[in-house]
């Protein structure tokens, strides 16, 4: 990894990607309800490290994962697009195309650092991210989520009520635009790349 690619641009592009993504602010109701399940708690420190961990553990071992299935960045990235695209849809039409998993345990580990931050999609889009930014940047973009994260769990209550359902309803639906748009530059550069 080469720090001398450090670029803010990039770095704002990645944070607000992977925030967009995660949609800490979207899953508040979700994490409200798991609290209460839980007696209350929330081990923000834990969900945080385990969910930061396996984010950065699939920025360096993602690649060669996809190796053994003989995939490639380029190809994973303009699959990964499609994903971020239909998050984005999902988030400003406010249908659910992605079923969540009624039966999962509750936990700070599971299902709150896996799957509900860093599942599927912010996987994917780590690896689409490979294709058109340095790793370098998107470790920095990674790290400022997991304060995000932490910061988040940690004034739960605080959040759900400054903002209130309304509140929410904008900020989701503000950053599902902003997705869509990040999908189809991720798609656009790397469909071109496709196949060489």
């Amino acid at each position: 990894m080469d720090f001398k690619e450090i670029a803010i641009k990039e770095i704002i592009t990645v944070s607000f990607t992977l925030f967009a993504v995660i949609d800490m602010l979207g899953t508040i109701p979700v994490l409200a309800s798991l609290r209460e399940k839980m007696g209350g708690v929330i081990k923000s420190t834990q969900a945080t490290l385990v969910s930061g961990g396996l984010m950065i553990l699939f920025l360096f071992g993602g690649q060669q994962f996809l190796s053994l299935l003989g995939l490639d960045v380029k190809s994973f990235a303009v699959a990964g697009s499609i994903v971020i695209f239909i998050i984005g849809l999902e988030m400003v039409l406010g249908h659910e195309f992605f079923k969540p998993d009624k039966d999962a345990k509750s936990g700070s580990v599971v299902p709150i650092a896996f799957p509900l931050i860093a599942g599927s999609g912010t996987l994917t889009t780590i690896m689409s991210l490979k294709a058109n930014y340095a790793d370098a940047n998107i470790l920095i973009g990674i790290l400022i989520n997991c304060i995000v994260i932490y910061v988040v769990l940690k004034s739960l209550k605080w959040i759900e009520k400054v903002l209130g359902p309304n509140g929410m309803a904008v900020v989701r639906k503000f950053f599902g635009v902003i997705l869509l748009a990040i999908a189809v530059k991720i798609f656009g550069s790397n469909i071109v790349k496709f196949g060489t």
